[in-house]
């Protein structure tokens, strides 16, 4: 047992402390904190130059969404406000540092839900007036998921193919140093995890009892498991006819619903159909599909186009319906097949969170760019794309590819 500390004692002691705290924050190295509520996460984390996690905070609001049948913007930014004070309390305090030692602050402003995106974006403006030291880093949403994996594995090195696939984006292109980006493709309609959450909603997936509290596309994943994913082969699903990389999901989306609807009529409508898993089953392998072939042909034109050096080729996939399992497994065949080394950061750093923020802020700060100069006149940006769309050209090239079967039967 230690010797008690005197008064006196006590107040040396803690002018020790802070002496060293002092001269730790001189030679520490640069700190920055990063907030995120683009949409339905209430994200901030601390990170230090190396990438080091120094703290989180999440909150989400996703169980209230789900329920509600999808985001309604005024109140994802009501429950941003009452989450955003604490869950960036939380991240300082785990990191055990205060504002006048952070370098800056990166802050999600575009693109994103209005609403949501001001919150954060308000908050940082407060913060960067009352701690007048801090430098300001706006960070573009998508472009934070991508560099995302060069957080986890530094050698992840420019350029590189990324896929970005989420409940609002599907996004493909060349990542070409950070700030630079060529869209190769992007969806045209719907995205692959708003086309989960809609056929997860028709079919009522949120009142099974195995899919309590799920998101749609966990909904799916989970039911296809048993499934046939063959039922549906043979139909014309799919809108996009063209020799392009551009996604498109409202074709798969309404021709479901009027298969659904059939299904019901046939069994008499009942809770739930008995052909469920089948229907799940179907829809994930469609989507997977789809993409798997808008890819293929990706990778294909920048071996043409000479866009990635072919002796060191990688894709990085990155957003919300990375987690899928199914998805992925196709995604590792694929990247096999054509020599591509495959990166995907881990599930909970594929959903929206103030880390993947913070760090495309680090990565900016490191070169120098991205930073406002005026950060109280910075506006939010509700649409904004990743990079210059060359998709056009992917098109005029006319690319073909061979059927890629990425499943085995049996």
């Amino acid at each position: 047992m230690g010797l008690p500390i005197h008064r006196h004692g006590s107040v040396l002691l803690n002018g020790i402390k802070r002496h060293l705290s002092s001269i730790s924050s001189k030679t520490s190295k640069r700190r920055i904190l990063g907030i995120e509520t683009s949409c339905d996460e209430t994200g901030a984390a601390v990170i230090d130059e190396d990438g080091q996690l120094l703290g989180e905070g999440l909150q989400s609001q996703k169980r209230i969404h789900v329920k509600n049948g999808g985001v309604i913007p005024p109140l994802a930014m009501h429950l941003h406000q009452e989450a955003i004070h604490w869950v960036v309390q939380s991240a300082m305090t785990q990191a055990r540092v205060s504002y006048e030692d952070l370098e800056a602050v990166a802050t999600t402003t575009r693109p994103g839900l209005a609403l949501s995106l001001g919150v954060g974006l308000d908050f940082s403006k407060d913060l960067l007036a009352r701690y007048r030291h801090l430098q300001f880093i706006p960070v573009h949403h998508m472009e934070a998921h991508a560099l995302t994996a060069r957080m986890i594995d530094s050698s992840v090195l420019f350029p590189f193919l990324v896929l970005l696939v989420s409940g609002g984006h599907c996004i493909l292109a060349v990542a070409r140093d950070v700030g630079s980006f060529v869209v190769l493709g992007e969806t045209i309609d719907s995205a692959p995890g708003e086309t989960f959450d809609k056929i997860a909603r028709r079919l009522r997936l949120h009142d099974h009892l195995q899919c309590q509290d799920m998101s749609g596309g966990q909904s799916i994943e989970l039911m296809a498991i048993e499934g046939d994913r063959h039922m549906l082969d043979g139909r014309h699903l799919f809108r996009n006819k063209c020799k392009d990389c551009n996604f498109t999901f409202m074709g798969l989306k309404q021709a479901i619903n009027r298969f659904i609807e059939q299904e019901e009529k046939l069994q008499g409508y009942p809770e739930f159909l008995q052909n469920l898993p089948d229907i799940c089953a179907s829809v994930q392998h469609q989507v997977t599909r789809h993409m798997i072939t808008r890819i293929l042909r990706g990778m294909e034109y920048c071996r043409m186009a000479g866009l990635i050096p072919t002796n060191s080729q990688t894709m990085v996939v990155s957003g919300g319906v990375a987690s899928n399992l199914y998805i992925r497994r196709a995604l590792e065949k694929l990247c096999d097949f054509k020599d591509y080394r495959l990166v995907c950061p881990p599930p909970h750093l594929c959903t929206d969170n103030g880390i993947m923020i913070a760090w495309a802020g680090m990565e900016h700060l490191k070169r120098g760019s991205g930073i406002a100069i005026d950060p109280q006149n910075i506006r939010y940006e509700p649409r904004e794309p990743l990079g210059t769309d060359i998709s056009a050209a992917v098109r005029e090239a006319k690319v073909d590819i061979k059927r890629f079967k990425f499943w085995t039967d049996g």
